[in-house]
């Protein structure tokens, strides 16, 4: 069960509108990534939301793993974008794939600002 679970939230991103708008093409850029960071995808969703009155709609992406799930969350009217990756680490150390699909969105957002979280997950603590 012990994995490695990564955040980053992006701010001012300096990408073409379409990146935060269009669920076709953010779900195909989520799948590029994912293979190019060498993990295996085994189910996707993509949503595109309606604007509101505060604005565009956003797009949530999701991509299940086999070692566990990338989500992707936009906010176009602040050009922000969140990013969930984790993967498991049963079998093998998938860490630095995890890494490799963190840093492959985080160039395509080109943000401005970065705010990177990282958890190791399932590791049992030291009895007392």
């Amino acid at each position: 069960m012990q994995g490695l679970h990564l955040t980053a939230d992006l701010h001012h991103c300096d990408c073409d509108s379409a990146w935060l708008l269009d669920a076709r093409l953010l779900g195909v850029a989520c799948r590029d990534a994912v293979q190019a960071a060498g993990l295996q995808a085994v189910g996707e969703l993509f949503h595109a939301f309606p604007a509101t009155a505060h604005g565009p709609g956003g797009v949530t992406a999701t991509i299940l793993l086999a070692e566990s799930h990338l989500c992707v969350h936009t906010w176009p009217e602040l050009r922000a974008v969140t990013l969930d990756v984790y993967v498991c680490n049963f079998g093998a150390d998938h860490s630095a794939k995890a890494h490799a699909l963190l840093d492959g969105l985080i160039a395509l957002f080109a943000p401005t600002q970065v705010d990177r979280q990282s958890l190791q997950r399932g590791v049992l603590a030291t009895p007392l």
